[in-house]
């Protein structure tokens, strides 16, 4: 299994950046895809999921990122709009084959992480 995560950059505050997932070797329509991110000396931190249905939030990023996933091409989006400086962080996508949680630790897949930053 593979998920390769990519689209982070650097953006000024109330910007916008689009990230993408492309996963291989795995059943991709049946996985929970998740993001999480990690800031500087802090422990990594749901952002959002999404299995079928409604897609879910961590409170720090509703009404500011969309989590969206094309099952045809085995990609998950994360929109990220109205960025802050606190978003700063490494950003990983994540699959779970039986999980629609947010706890990391349930996560069976992990990307190699995108850098994210915003400067104020």
């Amino acid at each position: 299994v593979q998920l390769q995560a990519s689209g982070g950059g650097l953006v000024q505050a109330g910007g916008s950046l689009r990230l993408s997932c492309a996963a291989s070797g795995l059943t991709f329509s049946s996985y929970t895809m998740g993001w999480f991110r990690q800031a500087p000396g802090k422990e990594r931190e749901f952002v959002a999921r999404i299995r079928s249905g409604s897609p879910y939030y961590a409170d720090s990023v509703k009404g500011r990122f969309t989590i969206s996933r094309d099952n045809a091409k085995n990609t998950v989006y994360l929109q990220m709009n109205s960025l802050k400086p606190e978003d700063t962080a490494v950003y990983y996508c994540a699959a779970a084959a039986y999980y629609s949680g947010t706890y990391s630790s349930a996560f069976n897949y992990w990307g190699q992480g995108t850098l994210v930053t915003v400067s104020s």
